[in-house]
């Protein structure tokens, strides 16, 4: 009897402090759309900084919160509190103090951020302050639109637009590839001259509406006149890497097959393609030229995301058990200082994406290298709480291994690729990305393949000294002038 008593005290105490945890009333204001809504609700709380909603995911401290909601009507609120899903505690668990909050109705409409994905309605910050009190509330109204892009072109910068219908079949709705083209100064000047194409990849969070407005002419890949086209492989699962996907779509075969024949013949190209990008763009270049590699003329990549999982940040992700903690049982760095001191952690990131579920970096990998999920998401590499590696997963994530692929198709591949790929990367990589390269650095002299490799003073960031862009250039030039030997041009 006493210990059926004692239960029940317990789960009377449990359902007490469950119904007086802290609550968030959060509603949208009819103003910004008079249709009911279905989908997913987020709520960010930060300490720190004033606009929750610009909080770096995954590296800076923040407190997440998401609930999925149906037909809710405009005014009408809902309740996030300890059933939501949270991170990295439940509402009721959370350090007291003053926290800034921001509420947004995510619509994903295409847009890769949640927080800033056209349509999107979100709250103006809050600022408020969480006691010890457990029956506090807080409405929180989201009354803000995010505004659709735009994008200002000018003499010699133009903005593509390709409709696609691969992509719109895919995703059963329509869809378009979007990129800008900047031309050079000789392309009014000499109206009869064509010109080679340099198509360029942002890392991830990397945006062709960066160059809206700009009226600079093409800079010249060293001597030589070039138009450059960025490229934009935001979507709203996060970067597409220009690869086919299961989750994404074909995005590489709509880029060669859709963008580039429109381009080449709406502009004057003279059929010379080549590549170049960074970090995320690193590996998307990467891809598109080992996969079509009779297309493209050369390519340069710099510090490309993972190009052999058997170091990813670190982690064999085919012989090693858990994305979160080395065989130590130390947490595993997700980002580092110098490539040593680490600022954040592999289990923070996945973490608190099981919250912010679209659109950021760790959940972007798996929307390119998963098969889709039962439930129709990407299949998670690993578990969430755990961190244990879910190696059926990484069984399919190696189809899109470069290092693998290379290696087991090189003597179908030497003819098109010898001599067209040069990657670049900074001794201290913030990411730890130079030690997937020198992997694959070995793998490719194992095999006798001819890909430059080369390693610079700095990080992710600071590596990008005028010397080491004048590298990538002079490689690209290099290959274009041979190209126009070859071809007699």
């Amino acid at each position: 009897m006493t210990k059926k008593i004692t239960l029940l005290l317990s789960l009377a105490t449990c359902f007490a402090l469950n119904s007086y945890a802290q609550q968030f009333k959060v509603a949208f204001s009819s103003a910004v759309s008079g249709k009911p809504f279905t989908g997913k609700v987020f709520l960010y709380l930060s300490k720190n900084n004033p606009q929750p909603l610009a909080a770096s995911i995954g590296i800076e401290p923040l407190n997440a919160f998401a609930a999925n909601v149906k037909n809710i009507k405009p005014g009408e609120s809902i309740i996030i509190d300890d059933q939501a899903i949270a991170y990295p505690v439940s509402p009721s668990d959370m350090e007291r103090g003053t926290y800034y909050v921001q509420a947004v109705w995510d619509l994903n409409l295409g847009g890769r951020v949640i927080t800033t994905s056209p349509g999107n309605i979100f709250s103006l910050p809050q600022k408020i302050v969480i006691n010890k009190d457990r029956k506090q509330s807080f409405k929180i109204l989201a009354d803000q639109v995010v505004p659709e892009k735009s994008f200002l072109e000018t003499k010699l910068r133009k903005e593509l637009v390709v409709p696609s219908k691969l992509l719109s079949d895919f995703h059963h709705q329509e869809f378009s590839l979007k990129a800008a083209v900047q031309l050079p100064a000789e392309y009014d000047e000499n109206p009869d001259q064509k010109f080679a194409v340099l198509f360029t990849v942002d890392g991830f969070g990397g945006d062709y509406h960066s160059t809206s407005g700009s009226l600079k002419p093409s800079a010249p890949l060293g001597s030589l006149p070039v138009i450059r086209v960025f490229l934009d492989g935001n979507c709203s699962l996060g970067h597409a890497e220009y690869a086919n996907s299961e989750n994404n779509g074909p995005w590489g075969d709509a880029l060669t097959q859709e963008l580039i024949p429109l381009l080449e013949k709406k502009y004057r190209c003279n059929g010379a393609r080549m590549l170049m990008g960074h970090s995320s763009g690193g590996w998307s270049v990467l891809w598109l030229q080992t996969h079509y590699p009779t297309l493209f003329i050369a390519t340069a990549s710099s510090s490309p995301d993972y190009v052999d999982f058997r170091k990813f940040s670190m982690v064999d992700l085919y012989k090693d058990s858990n994305l979160f903690y080395d065989q130590k049982g130390e947490l595993i760095s997700g980002g580092t200082v110098a490539g040593r001191f680490s600022f954040s952690y592999l289990k923070e990131m996945y973490q608190v994406e099981n919250v912010i579920s679209r659109g950021e970096q760790q959940h972007s990998f798996e929307a390119v290298f998963s098969k889709k999920g039962k439930d129709g998401l990407p299949e998670p590499i690993c578990d969430s709480k755990t961190g244990a590696i879910n190696h059926l997963t990484a069984e399919n994530w190696k189809k899109y291994d470069i290092s693998l692929y290379l290696r087991t198709n090189w003597k179908y591949l030497k003819k098109d690729l010898d001599g067209k790929i040069r990657i670049s990367v900074g001794d201290d990589d913030n990411f730890q990305l130079n030690y997937p390269v020198r992997l694959l650095e070995e793998e490719m002299k194992a095999i006798q393949a001819n890909v430059l490799f080369k390693y610079y003073p700095g990080d992710h960031f600071t590596l990008k000294t005028k010397a080491y862009t004048d590298d990538l250039n002079g490689f690209l030039e290099w290959r274009y002038k041979q190209w126009m030997i070859k071809t007699g041009n």
